[in-house]
């Protein structure tokens, strides 16, 4: 099974959405997520980690 792994910075938050960079490759690309996928304690400028479909908190 191959696992990818992906890691992103909040870049801001809009209501239910979160606009996410991804900081592992060089990309100007924002995505959109619902708040409701990601953990409750985020704020802009946190890190995400992005694995087996769950975003968790990156120290």
């Amino acid at each position: 099974m191959n696992l990818e792994t992906w890691y992103y910075e909040v870049v801001s938050i809009d209501g239910d959405y979160a606009n996410l960079r991804r900081t592992d490759i060089q990309s100007d690309d924002l995505k959109l997520v619902a708040r409701a996928l990601l953990p409750a304690e985020i704020a802009e400028g946190s890190r995400l980690k992005y694995e087996m479909m769950q975003y968790k908190m990156e120290p």
